[in-house]
């Protein structure tokens, strides 16, 4: 009984540790996808979504840019980002892919790769806080 219980603890505890870090790699992951979400609903003009992933004091620059949207549709091409630093509380994230925009008929694309994003968490969740 006691070979039971001392096998039950250990598996307790290895659980425990696997979950831990399960839960850490989805947070580190959060930032990147934060900026995922945050190219799409740009890209669809999705001003509330944008407010939503946003930090407060990027949300006014962030709401400008869905406005400069607005006389273009536009698309997401293989878009990917990843961790690519961090300084103090500010996550960077880098991406790959484009941004293609129609004026009607006359496609130009943004390359993501060309920007690196800020992001940090506040109020408990991952912001897009501008660019560098």
């Amino acid at each position: 009984m006691n070979n039971f219980r001392y096998t039950f603890r250990i598996l307790l505890i290895v659980t425990s540790l696997i979950l831990t870090l399960i839960g850490c790699s989805n947070d580190q992951t959060g930032a990147s996808k934060t900026v995922e979400a945050y190219v799409k609903a740009l890209s669809k003009q999705d001003a509330n979504q944008i407010s939503t992933l946003s930090c407060s004091d990027w949300e006014q620059n962030a709401l400008l840019e869905v406005d400069s949207f607005t006389a273009v549709s536009s698309e997401v091409k293989d878009l990917a980002c990843q961790e690519s630093g961090q300084d103090g509380g500010n996550v960077f994230v880098s991406c790959t892919g484009t941004l293609a925009l129609d004026y009607n008929g006359d496609i130009q694309e943004i390359d993501l790769s060309s920007r690196t994003y800020i992001v940090r968490q506040e109020g408990g969740e991952w912001r897009m806080c501008g660019y560098r």
